[in-house]
Order: structure tokens, then sequence, then C-alpha cells
């Protein structure tokens, strides 16, 4: 009988010894090579699964406190605005409050002014009343003193408001 490709006992024996210690040279690589080889690539696989998990929660809460700084912005800006508002109402209120003041002490000072033209005009007629009381007694004292007829009498008036200062009768 004539082997195909040569197959005798000694060759399936060889070849089966050769295939058990590559199975158990299989066996110790993939326990001592492979499995800490697997076991850095899950790691790795862990670890960069956990830092994109990492990022996106940092995003996220980036995202989250962008947003508060924005609220935060949009909410002193409006309490600005406020700020600002309340002092133009209150430069408005004070601007109002003095410019009455100044109207009444204007009104206060124009009323003063005209009751002191009121007592200066009553002063000049009594110190006008006196001048003619006084001239009228020493007209009376100089008629009664020469009982003379009304030409003299004209011409003492006469002289009377020439010692009187007559431009004050005149005016």
């Amino acid at each position: 009988m004539s082997r195909l490709f040569n197959l005798d006992f000694q060759l399936l024996h060889d070849s089966g010894i050769v295939l058990i210690s590559v199975f158990f040279l299989f066996l110790i690589l993939s326990n001592k090579l492979f499995n800490p080889v697997r076991k850095m690539l899950d790691d790795r696989k862990n670890k960069i699964k956990g830092e994109l998990e990492n990022a996106a929660s940092d995003q996220e809460e980036a995202k989250k406190l962008r947003e508060e700084y924005e609220a935060k912005l949009a909410a002193a800006n409006k309490e600005a605005e406020e700020i600002l508002q309340e002092a133009r109402k209150k430069a408005q209120l004070n601007e109002e409050r003095i410019l009455k003041e100044a109207k009444e002490e204007a009104s206060q000072i124009r009323k003063r002014a005209f009751e002191e033209a009121k007592l200066e005009q009553s002063r000049v007629q009594d110190e006008i009343k006196q001048q003619m009381i006084t001239v009228a007694a020493a007209m009376a004292a100089k008629v009664v003193a020469s009982k003379i007829d009304t030409t003299v009498q004209d011409e003492l008036v006469n002289e009377t408001l020439k010692e009187m200062d007559g431009s004050t009768w005149q005016d």
C-alpha cells in the first residue's frame, strides 16, 4: 500500500505531540502574556471611557456654570439698571425740590422787598406829614406873629419853603 503524503504512525504521533505542546504553550502564553495585555487594553479602554465620561460631566458642569454666570451677569445688569433708574428718580425729585425751594425763596424775597417798599413808603409819607406839620406850625406862628394880609402871608409861605428846602415840596 502506498501512502498518501507519507503519513505514518510516527508522523501522526509527532504531530499530535506538537499540537498538544502548541495547545499547552498557547494556554501558558495566554495566561502569562495575553491576559496581561488584554487586562492592560481593558484598563486603557476603561480609563479612556472614564476620561470621556469625566470630560462630558465637566462639559455639562461648565455649561451649567456658564448659564449661572450669564444669569448672574443678567441679574447684575438688571440691578445696575435699577440702581441707575433709582438714582435718576432721586435726582429728578431733588431737582424738583430745589426748584420749588428756589421759587419759594424768590417769592419770599419779593414779598419782603414789597413789604420793605411799603414800609419805606409809609415812613416817607410820615416824614412828609411831619414836615408839613412843621411848615404849617411855622407859618401859623409867623402869621399870628405878624397879623398881616395875604400878600405878606404868601411871601412868608415862600420864605418858609425856602427855609425848609422847597425842592421837597415840588417833587
